[in-house]
């Protein structure tokens, strides 16, 4: 077993290749470029918006505005072929509508965008494009600050104050995800452990565990961190034993109970937390996972009774694979083995999504999307149905 444990961390490059899930040091490089050039297009594009609106020249050139990134980048886990999750930092005199009116217009006439569109019907608006073949969702969020600093740092709490909520959402990734990175005690094996579970989650070789979505019910990519980071917050063992770890605690977790990386702030600015005592919506949540950083958020409430008992079979599936894997009996690629989707069910619903053209289709798709969700909680109000297990792949339909 002592073999077993000490193999994952140290030969995990050679483990996941079969998995096609690094990129090479040039693509790296190339994620790096677009990041700078996106950061440079906010700086021209602050100063230009507040000349236009009558700043003198030699102010509108100290604003500054910065990129910052989130999720699986940030966390140093993202997968081959992954999208960025970022956000856009104005100062003050810069608003809302200015990003998505003239910043939007100048990604547009970028030659190295395209397929940028304006996502609106999500909680946090977010405009979404692919730059030279990294997608990018970028956020906004307008700072109640005269300049932007390269060095300015998103985690004091007191930045909050005075900001609607749009805003303190749109900055909720960055806070938290720095927050993660912050709590836990061994960021090498945390990233590690990470990769393997998001890995198993999204069975990137088959598509068939599928639980890896949080529009559509399951859990998304911070709360597969929140949730490792929580094990990793337990007496520090390697990569390996935490991933087996991850799999006892929470096939078993009281999910009445919220994972929390940390007590609570007692920062009070006036903005709603995760409360059930106070907020009765949060009695609802069926797996609660609670953000970090305030205001602590659940980031699962997305969760339906159908996609709790899909997650928590497969959990439990996992632990058994894991036990397994610990003892000697079976190898790591066997987790990440899945039964076929297609043979598990005899009933099932296919949602057709068509469109004249492939912008059209983007929107269209996300929409429908995001929409999902309601028609699972609606087929589970119907007596006889006791699972809806929606697949999270969607297929181009061939010709």
């Amino acid at each position: 077993m002592f073999v077993l444990i000490f193999y994952f961390p140290c030969a995990v490059k050679v483990f996941f290749e079969p998995y096609n899930v690094f990129e090479d040091e040039s693509v790296l490089n190339h994620r790096m470029e677009i990041l700078s050039k996106l950061n440079t297009l906010v700086k021209q594009w602050v100063r230009n918006v507040s000349i236009s609106k009558n700043m003198p020249k030699v102010l509108a050139e100290k604003l500054g505005g910065k990129i910052y990134t989130f999720g699986s980048y940030r966390l140093g886990v993202n997968h081959k072929r992954a999208n960025i999750d970022a956000l856009c930092v104005a100062p003050r005199n810069i608003e809302r509508q200015d990003y998505f009116g003239s910043f939007l217009e100048l990604l547009k006439k970028q030659p190295e965008v395209t397929e940028c569109r304006v996502v609106e019907e999500v909680l946090v608006p977010d405009v979404k494009m692919n730059f030279d073949g990294i997608k990018i969702d970028l956020l906004f969020a307008r700072l109640a600050l005269k300049e932007i600093p390269d060095n300015f740092d998103l985690r004091e709490d007191m930045l909050l104050k005075n900001l609607d909520p749009k805003l303190v959402r749109s900055l909720n990734g960055c806070r938290a995800t720095d927050e993660i990175l912050r709590l836990v005690p061994n960021i090498d094996n945390f990233r590690l452990a990470l990769r393997s579970t998001k890995l198993w989650a999204k069975s990137k070789m088959s598509f068939e565990h599928g639980i890896y979505s949080n529009s559509l019910g399951y859990f998304g990519g911070v709360s597969w961190a929140m949730l490792v980071a929580r094990t990793c917050q337990l007496p520090n063992v390697v990569a390996a034993t935490q991933v087996h770890k991850f799999f006892l605690v929470f096939s078993r977790w009281n999910w009445s109970q919220p994972v929390f990386l940390k007590r609570p702030d007692t920062v009070n600015l006036g903005f709603q937390v995760w409360d059930p005592r106070v907020n009765v919506q949060g009695r609802f949540h069926l797996m609660p996972i609670i953000t970090p950083a305030y205001p602590q958020q659940n980031s699962t409430f997305h969760v339906s009774s159908s996609t709790r008992k899909v997650m928590l079979n497969e959990f439990s599936r996992g632990m058994q694979i894991t036990d397994e894997i610990m003892l000697g009996k079976a190898g790591w690629d066997k987790l990440f083995e899945a039964p076929s989707f297609f043979f598990k069910y005899r009933y099932f619903i296919v949602l057709l999504v068509t469109s004249n053209n492939t912008d059209d289709l983007l929107e269209w798709c996300g929409l429908v999307e995001s929409k999902i969700r309601y028609l699972i909680q609606n087929l589970e109000r119907i007596l006889h149905i006791n699972l809806v297990h929606v697949n999270p792949k969607c297929f181009e339909q061939q010709e």
